[in-house]
């Protein structure tokens, strides 16, 4: 004990060996860097005397940046975006969906969707595919919309030959067995069964209101596969879709983080003179139809009460979406759209951040902040190639489903009112903040570029987007909520709709200066 006494006695006062060293050593090191020390004079704003220039990176042009686009001989577009890293993405993106199956069973997109990445001519399964992306640490995935099917990979750049490869094989060459088939028939029934029981009803409601939008035409086809057909698609019914769709004009080869001229041979090799599984017949079925917006209503009455039971169940909700045709992608009204949409914004009542916690889109401060009984108010734009929708979703309870819709309505109407020039800032700056924070990801860059260069044979670079988004003014958002008003709206309903108004009279709120649906007298409630 003594000697810890000792030890510590020495240290306090400096004492001895040990206090002569730090004397010696440690105080003049000290005093050289501290605050206190030769600096004091220094602001922090400036550099230190003596103390050499930094030298930072610099990108000299944008043409590091670029996006390369070669076109093949025969029509398959080969697009690349140089990013540093030791993976790539990469991927075909094809010029085909559920809006193309007008002449053909709805549904083959889906099935499509589930069955890639199975055997090929050269992997005799799934799992054998899977062992082959594995030696390059790769991953895989397919994923459909109404106007695009992508097959996309991830794996080490080194591996670059063997990915492209294995994706033509995947695209072009699937074996399509009576088995695998069968098993998707079983993926199908599952995933429809699982949509129908969801406490989350959006991917729904999507559905019902493109239908409501697009009656029975392009973009308002079923995306997903109806119940009738899955025992009607078999490989006859897929090849004769695949002849139509699959061909080298309407797909791109697209990578992220690889080599322009690296990825263009490997195009050559796998992808050109190819012949596929279904013959090389020239298309003769091609759907061209432009999208036709007709508006209208589509509901769907379910008891809403036990969609999740447990300790604390989710309440029973009525469900209520309304959309207005916008634009497409092409057009120069689609920023001040977008824009629009990121000024609506809203959400959940009870999701992060929710009311009162400093949100301040409109959809939140005029809706969810001030009626308590909301539970959802979020703004949604879907957007194609010659169409777009703009669409609020709001949920309540099923006896409050008049004054949503009215407070849905009014919403829409005001859009084209006074549009004030610090939420337009805001939006602006979330939107382009948004942009550059998901091309942050390889994969987002990937599908930025595919879907880019499929639908223009260009893709406009993050920097020239935010330049159009900053040009925005509150006269654009006045004039494109103007002509989207003259519209007829598309209303889509699920749950309990006893107090549904009439869709003539949510067509009549719309057009009124105030938003309101026209009174209606009942005498017995």
């Amino acid at each position: 004990m003594a000697a810890v006494v000792l030890v510590a006695t020495r240290l306090l006062r400096g004492s001895g060996s040990w206090g002569r060293s730090r004397l010696r050593f440690g105080a003049p090191a000290y005093r050289q860097f501290s605050s206190g020390g030769a600096y004091t004079s220094v602001p922090l704003s400036s550099p230190l005397p003596g103390v050499p220039k930094p030298v930072f990176a610099t990108v000299d042009g944008q043409e590091k940046f670029e996006t390369k686009v070669t076109t093949l001989e025969n029509g398959l577009r080969v697009a690349s975006q140089n990013k540093f890293g030791q993976f790539c993405t990469v991927g075909i993106l094809i010029n085909s969906g559920s809006r193309y199956e007008a002449k053909h069973l709805s549904g083959i997109a889906h099935f499509l969707e589930k069955l890639a990445f199975s055997s090929t001519d050269r992997f005799d399964s799934k799992d054998e595919i899977l062992l082959t992306l594995e030696k390059h640490g790769g991953i895989c995935d397919c994923q459909t919309s109404r106007d695009t099917t992508m097959y996309a990979v991830s794996a080490d750049s080194k591996g670059l030959d063997t990915v492209v490869g294995l994706l033509a094989d995947v695209v072009l060459h699937p074996r399509l067995t009576d088995e695998e088939i069968e098993l998707t028939r079983m993926a199908v029934r599952f995933e429809l069964e699982d949509l129908g029981m969801r406490p989350d009803p959006e991917p729904l409601l999507t559905e019902m209101i493109h239908e409501a939008a697009y009656r029975e035409n392009t973009v308002g086809l079923h995306r997903l596969c109806p119940t009738e057909n899955i025992a009607k698609i078999d490989r006859s019914v897929l090849h004769s879709y695949l002849r139509n769709y699959y061909t080298p004009d309407r797909m791109v080869l697209a990578g992220v983080g690889v080599g322009h001229e690296q990825l263009v041979e490997c195009a050559r090799n796998y992808l050109l003179g190819t012949r596929p599984a279904w013959g090389s017949g020239a298309a003769a079925h091609v759907d061209g139809s432009v999208a036709q917006y007709t508006g209208g209503i589509v509901t769907l009455e379910r008891d809403m009460s036990s969609v999740s039971l447990g300790p604390t169940p989710f309440p029973e909700l009525t469900h209520i979406m309304i959309g207005l045709e916008s634009c497409s992608f092409l057009e120069g009204d689609f920023l001040p759209f977008a824009v629009l949409n990121m000024m609506m914004g809203g959400g959940g009542s009870f999701s992060a951040g929710g009311p009162g916690k400093g949100m301040f889109t409109r959809l939140y401060l005029n809706v969810l902040n001030r009626h308590h009984w909301m539970y959802n108010a979020t703004s949604y734009h879907h957007s194609y190639e010659d169409t777009g929708l703009l669409c609020i979703h709001a949920s309540a309870d099923p006896r409050q489903v008049r004054e949503m819709v009215e407070i849905i309505t009014r919403e829409f109407v005001l859009m084209a009112g006074t549009v004030d020039v610090v939420e337009l800032e805001r939006a602006k700056t979330q939107l382009m903040s948004m942009l550059m924070m998901n091309l942050e990801a390889r994969p987002v860059i990937f599908e930025d570029v595919g879907r880019q260069v499929l639908a223009t044979r260009s893709r406009k670079l993050p920097h020239e987007l935010c330049t159009l988004i900053r040009d925005v003014k509150p006269e654009d958002i006045k004039r494109v909520a103007s002509a989207m008003l003259r519209r007829k709206p598309a209303v889509a309903a699920l749950g309990d709709l006893s107090d549904l108004p009439a869709y003539e009279h949510v067509q009549a709120a719309l057009a009124n200066k105030d938003g309101r649906l026209p009174r209606t007298y009942r005498l017995f409630r």
